[in-house]
């Protein structure tokens, strides 16, 4: 593949590489370190963020490559510079830019104007980085192929990704979203869609949930939170799945809302694993892209 903007898009050969590429690099860091040595990442940030820009931003140093953070505050995309000039011009000093952006047209705009990687680090459409070091982290418990994930909450960007991610490798996919609040649906195929986190969650091997209100949805957040108050993943719900089943979430958190004090801190919570995997997942998408 020329860029990382969508799972959807991915093959699941492809997927099933960087599932395992992530996991090798997570076990043997010195492996590869230094592998991308005189190369150089752009990591641009239209919305603010903790564990991308960390995970990206180390990762690429642990591979040896020079990272350049670039704020939209600097860039203007699509005011002061059209994505597609801005495309032109880092394509003459980078290896590969990772963007974090609004708007999903913008990353198709660079990927058809720059002749380097693209990678999409959270658009409106999808979260594919965060959804590799999902079912990464999913691989750690047990095969996607053989696991039923429950996502509670709304149907967004990171549901997509993760729905698409767990069908290709082969797993079973619920979700449960309040009504008006279900995926788009070229995500719900060959998932199952209810609007009871009962129904979704029984039985199954990983719990996730994301907040229910995301970046730029500031305005719904009161409507949200009323139409979501059946929603939160408590220690009953989770009481609902099997009996050794793992809780995810791509945080931040809002405790007390989406999720309890008690699953957050469970003792099968992973977490701060998921977290961490963002790291490794990062590597390894720009290992393939680039090594």
């Amino acid at each position: 593949m020329k860029d990382f903007l969508t799972i959807a898009t991915t093959e699941p050969s492809e997927l099933s590489e960087l599932v395992e590429l992530t996991l090798a690099v997570k076990a043997q860091a010195e492996r590869y370190g230094g592998a991308l040595t005189g190369r150089s990442v752009g990591l641009f940030f239209m919305k603010p963020s903790t564990r991308t820009r960390v995970s990206c931003e180390v990762g690429a140093h642990q591979l040896g490559a020079q990272a350049v953070v670039l704020k939209n505050e600097e860039v203007g995309l699509g005011e002061r510079e059209s994505a597609a000039d801005v495309a032109r011009v880092l394509e003459r000093y980078l290896d590969a830019v990772a963007l974090r952006v609004f708007e999903h047209a913008d990353l198709v705009t660079m990927s058809e104007h720059a002749d380097i990687p693209v990678v999409n680090l959270l658009s409106d459409l999808e979260h594919p980085c965060q959804a590799l070091a999902d079912v990464a982290t999913i691989a750690e418990h047990k095969p996607v192929s053989d696991a039923v994930v429950a996502y509670v909450g709304d149907g967004n960007n990171v549901a997509h990704s993760l729905a698409a991610a767990v069908t290709a490798l082969g797993g079973s996919m619920r979700v449960a979203a309040p009504e008006g609040y279900e995926p788009a649906s070229q995500y719900s195929v060959g998932v199952t869609v209810t609007n009871d986190p009962a129904e979704a969650v029984a039985g199954a091997d990983v719990v996730y949930t994301d907040v229910w209100t995301s970046m730029g949805q500031e305005e719904q957040a009161g409507a949200r939170l009323t139409d979501f108050n059946r929603f939160t993943v408590d220690e009953a719900l989770f009481g609902h799945a099997a009996d050794d089943a793992i809780f995810l979430h791509c945080l931040p958190a809002h405790r007390g809302q989406e999720v309890t004090d008690g699953v957050m801190d469970h003792p099968r919570s992973r977490v701060f694993d998921q977290a961490e995997n963002r790291l490794h997942a990062f590597k390894a998408v720009l290992l393939h892209l680039l090594a």
